[in-house]
């Protein structure tokens, strides 16, 4: 084989769609496995690792195209990845949450004082981007002096706007949509606030974490950390099917928050490995900072103002 080429793995047991594709792929530009450059294994060996057809695959790598992560695509020999694409690319591209969090919590938790504002549904990819930080705290790896989390969730006596039944006539399902999202925003809190708050007893960490509610359903997810960065994404809605009700599928509205596209706002976002700023970076690098600063003034504002108690019962 090639030695630019990159390896395949062995298959996979299950079909994978083509946005899991397409971010198992992006997760290997970003650490690196696939480098600036380098020639991507062909469709056909792609195929066969995921277990899916060829269309699958040009679907995922249709994705990434679009997100210049893949130049020549379209070509009949393999794509390549791009030559401004991870690592070394400090304005990179965004990523599924759930992937693009971790990396960027673990750089705030680097700080002696931590200080995290959270916007978003369910607090999930936020809960498993905290957690590896604290398996770190516990392995003697972490010890910041300070930890101040601040997490806005949607009110339980809200109708939600997702996710929703797409036919009114399900209307009455709408109920125990309801409930499924209330169970998910608890547990997950629920495990947030008693692994973080342990830290005060094992590790005589300074620790705060407080809750708020919204009286609205958030379009969109935010992330603050150590008031110099803002991470942001879309709720995204597409039409989904659920199964468990009464044995019948259900369609409905939602977004999947894990998946949402995050973008990165912050220090540095306009140079390249480090380099010196020219005039463009310069103007990227104000409207970061500008836009880090109205983020807070906005969560500031929706805490101080519209929220309430929340309960995670």
């Amino acid at each position: 084989m090639d030695p630019e080429h990159a390896s395949v793995r062995e298959p996979r047991a299950s079909r994978a769609s083509h946005r899991e594709i397409a971010d198992e792929l992006r997760s290997r530009i970003g650490s690196g496995a696939l480098r600036p450059g380098q020639r991507m294994p062909t469709q056909a060996e792609l195929a066969e690792e995921f277990g899916v057809e060829r269309g699958a695959v040009r679907q995922a790598l249709d994705i990434l195209h679009a997100e210049r992560l893949l130049t020549g695509v379209s070509k009949g020999s393999p794509a390549r990845v791009a030559e401004g694409a991870w690592p070394g690319w400090s304005a990179a591209p965004p990523q599924p949450t759930v992937v693009g969090l971790g990396p960027r919590v673990a750089a705030a938790f680097a700080a002696p004082q931590v200080r995290i504002d959270a916007l978003c549904l369910t607090s999930v990819s936020l809960t498993l981007a905290v957690g590896e930080q604290l398996r770190l705290i516990h392995a003697g790896e972490l010890k910041p002096a300070k930890i101040d989390v601040r997490v806005l969730l949607p009110s339980r006596r809200i109708e939600l706007a997702f996710p929703t039944p797409v036919d009114p006539v399900h209307a009455g399902d709408g109920g125990l949509l309801h409930e499924r999202w209330l169970a998910v925003r608890n547990a997950q809190g629920l495990v947030l606030r008693q692994n973080l708050l342990a830290l005060r007893t094992t590790h005589g960490i300074d620790v705060r974490l407080t809750f708020r509610a919204l009286p609205f359903t958030p379009p969109v997810k935010l992330y603050l950390l150590n008031e110099a960065e803002a991470l942001f994404a879309y709720y995204t809605l597409g039409r989904h099917e659920q199964r468990e009700f009464g044995g019948e599928p259900l369609q409905l509205y939602d977004a999947d928050g894990t998946r949402s596209m995050l973008f990165a706002f912050g220090p540095g976002a306009g140079t390249r490995d480090g380099g010196t700023r020219d005039s463009g970076s310069r103007e990227a690098e104000a409207r970061d900072t500008a836009f880090v600063a109205e983020s807070r003034r906005w969560f500031d504002a929706l805490w101080e103002t519209i929220s309430s108690d929340l309960e995670l019962t």
